[in-house]
């Protein structure tokens, strides 16, 4: 923060490339659990990227003509798009609802939702055969502009601009440009209302993928609302991540907290339990709907129906039940809880549309099963977020206050 404060006058890029390059050297302990355990798996990892890309799909994954979605789909962009899904459900609360007790952890959300599409959303990089072909779907060549991948990819770009700008204040603030804050600050509201009306459609054209499946997904998890449900569980899968990353970034980056926010923070954890809690309670009413409308309720007795409620009742209706009861008696406990077994049920309902409930009929013998070489580029990715998420907090006011300069120019 007194480095942001010394750079508070507009300076030119002579005196800013310094300042930039002495804040890569690393702050606090190098030796950390975490640096110990997730550094090797980094390094290994970018090896292996390199050696995939060289290579081929073949040398590294699993994957075939028959499976081709893995969990660098099922796990990366769909369960990463779907925590990224609070930026837009708290920029809808701050700036549409007027909720303004949310203000104070909506850059760390932002920031987390825009990490998660740069690495999680691009991600499908490494699943493409011709990786180099990546920009056929922008311009619609061989699928059309009519394909719902058209759709989405230019809603993931676009989003990812819009969350990019959301989060430029606090980039402006650390550097010290004045006039640059200026600038950006007045495209937040409009960038922020941008991004939801997209992060809603990308959130439904991801499940609306799969609807392109039937006779391949399992009739429990296939029907036509498939976009509707895939839109309700990003809301609570990305408040629930908001709960999850917020309880740890209050414990590694006490320092940087405010009184009044430390003192804040519990009504915050309420109210959004209680959000998570009312998107449950929809998503379960329309998967009863969902179930009744199409007669399956004699597979619920199958293997894949005891699975599937799992889902539903062990990682949904039991965490809800938590989230209520948490904000109820304000039970912070309960609810980080609640949280960790929402995110659980969002990972493991993500990967049964894309690997576990797709032709569930085929023997298990036959299935894909990730490779090691696939789980440590997923974690290499995982680790890369967490790393790039902790060197911006430690340098931007994401969780610290802004400069005097910047909160008298904060947009409305």
């Amino acid at each position: 923060m007194q480095r942001s404060e010394a750079l508070s006058k507009e300076r030119g890029v002579k005196d800013i490339l310094p300042f930039v390059l002495g804040e890569l050297r690393p702050k606090g302990r190098i030796l950390t659990p975490f640096n110990v355990v997730s550094a090797p798996v980094i390094l290994l990892g970018f090896i292996l990227i390199v050696y995939r890309l060289f290579m081929g799909l073949e040398a590294v994954t699993n994957l075939s003509q028959e499976f081709p979605w893995g969990i660098w789909i099922g796990f990366e962009v769909m369960v990463g798009v779907a925590f990224a899904g609070g930026a837009y459900v708290l920029c809808f609360a701050v700036y549409i609802l007027r909720a303004e007790k949310y203000h104070a952890i909506l850059r760390a959300t932002v920031l987390n939702g825009w990490l998660a599409y740069c690495f999680y959303a691009s991600a499908i990089l490494l699943d493409l055969g011709r990786w180099w072909n990546i920009f056929n779907p922008m311009i619609g060549n061989y699928f059309g502009v009519n394909s719902v991948l058209f759709l989405v990819a230019w809603h993931f770009l676009l989003y990812n601009i819009a969350l990019f700008l959301e989060f430029s204040p606090a980039a402006m603030e650390w550097l010290g440009l004045r006039r640059a804050r200026k600038l950006v600050g007045g495209l937040v509201l409009g960038a922020s209302v941008i991004g939801i009306m997209l992060s809603t459609g990308h959130q439904s054209g991801l499940g609306a993928l799969f609807m392109m499946a039937k006779g391949k997904l399992h009739p429990l998890w296939y029907s036509e609302y498939i976009p509707l449900i895939f839109l309700v569980s990003s809301v609570f899968a990305g408040l629930s991540m908001v709960i999850f990353e917020g309880s740890i970034s209050h414990r590694v980056f006490h320092h940087k907290l405010t009184e009044k926010r430390i003192r804040e923070y519990p009504s915050i954890l309420t109210g959004l339990a209680r959000a998570c809690a009312g998107a449950m309670f929809v998503y379960l009413f329309l998967q009863i709907l969902v179930t009744l409308n199409g007669h399956e309720w004699s597979l619920l007795g199958t293997r894949m129906g005891i699975w599937y409620l799992v889902e539903i009742v062990g990682l949904v209706t039991i965490p809800m039940l938590m989230f209520l009861w948490g904000s109820r008696t304000d039970n912070l406990g309960l609810i980080k809880a609640a949280s960790v077994l929402t995110l659980l049920g969002v990972i493991l309902n993500r990967l049964s549309y894309s690997v576990i409930a797709f032709k569930w009929y085929v023997p298990i013998s036959e299935r894909y099963i990730p490779t090691w070489m696939e789980v440590v580029i997923t974690l290499c990715i995982v680790f890369c977020e967490i790393w790039v998420f902790r060197w911006i907090v430690h340098r931007m006011p994401i969780l610290s206050e802004p400069p005097a300069w910047a909160r008298d120019e904060e947009t409305p």
